[in-house]
């Protein structure tokens, strides 16, 4: 119903049935698995399905079969590949406030569910899951940097962006260990905050009451908007992963975790796609500083927006003084 709030757009229609047929596919999988999961356990509780895994010495096919069937349910509802079909239309054709509920709520959602799903019940088994994390966050990482050169659309850009970024979180859980745990949160915080600031910027791009979300409309931006430029600058930087930003410190932290457990070409082919997405990050800050101004933007009379923009820009560019803070507070969390 979100993604279809515009009913009389083609796009948004569109968005609504791809989002609900494929939800509705994952929705069926993962009640599949539950059902698999209790069928041989008999219990729904996380410490009793624990309990029932490690009293056997060899696991029932059936029961890795549910596993496996949830945990592609779970990365549907990240969009990690490859099931990401939905992400770039469903994100283009929603508007803006939805598309940023999807990009936010359900992947924050789902990871936790990733976390608390893998490393309760089945820490045990984890030679049975670990693959299957290091394939999804590969081919995330690799899909998610190279669909989005082509991109004009910004909604879809972004869209691709997130398909990647979730790459980098599934790669610390990969691992196996409290540190990866640890840092996948870490750099899910990171980006949700990136995320809020670059959708303040898309709430901002308004004239005469209609959003514009293509590239081309960022055309000499800093000309007309340097406040909202030097924001997205920083947002962008931070995305990309360039130093002192938040966001390349969130990548710094995975890929220590990530290459303490010897898990060297999970490293290089995420150090690779970090190198290919900032291709279109900085593309993206060429046309807002370098090409003709187009006509100007609608004054934002929204206190709430402009507040959420400073705060998320000065924590992403800031963050690099105080970094000790976020890890202190997620270092309580000890879930192995």
């Amino acid at each position: 119903m979100l993604a279809a709030f515009h009913r009389n757009c083609i796009r948004s229609s569109e968005a609504a049935a791809k989002y609900f047929i494929l939800g509705a596919l994952s929705s069926g999988m993962l009640l599949f698995g539950i059902s698999l999961i209790y069928g041989f356990t008999g219990s729904f509780d996380f410490q009793q399905i624990q309990a029932v895994v490690n009293a056997q010495e060899l696991v029932h096919p059936g029961f890795i079969v549910g596993m496996v069937f949830v945990l592609a349910s779970m990365a549907f509802k990240i969009s990690a590949v490859p099931f990401h079909m939905w992400a770039p239309d469903v994100y283009e054709g929603s508007p803006t406030s939805v598309t940023l509920f999807f990009a936010v709520v359900p992947k924050v959602a789902a990871l936790t569910v990733f976390i608390r799903f893998l490393y309760v019940p089945f820490v045990n088994l984890i030679d049975q899951w670990q693959m299957i994390i290091i394939f999804l966050s590969l081919a995330s990482m690799i899909f998610g940097a190279v669909a989005a050169i082509g991109q004009k659309n910004l909604k879809r850009l972004i869209a691709y962006s997130s398909i990647g970024h979730m790459g980098y979180a599934l790669a610390g859980l990969a691992v196996g260990t409290n540190s990866g745990i640890q840092n996948s949160i870490i750099y899910i915080c990171i980006y949700l905050i990136m995320n809020l600031g670059v959708f303040c910027c898309l709430f901002m791009m308004k004239r005469n009451d209609q959003f514009f979300d293509n590239m081309e409309d960022l055309s000499g931006l800093s000309k007309n908007h340097p406040i909202i430029s030097l924001s997205l600058l920083v947002l962008l930087f931070s995305l990309a992963g360039i130093p002192p930003m938040a966001g390349f410190f969130a990548k710094f932290y995975i890929f220590i975790s990530v290459i303490e457990e010897s898990m060297y070409f999970l490293a290089i082919i995420g150090l690779i796609s970090t190198v290919v997405s900032a291709f279109y990050y900085l593309r993206i800050i060429k046309i807002i500083y370098f090409d003709p101004p187009k006509e100007k933007f609608d004054q934002v009379n929204y206190f709430g927006l402009k507040i959420s923009l400073a705060i998320s820009t000065l924590l992403i560019l800031l963050y690099f003084i105080y970094p000790s803070g976020l890890i202190n507070l997620v270092s309580k969390i000890n879930i192995i």
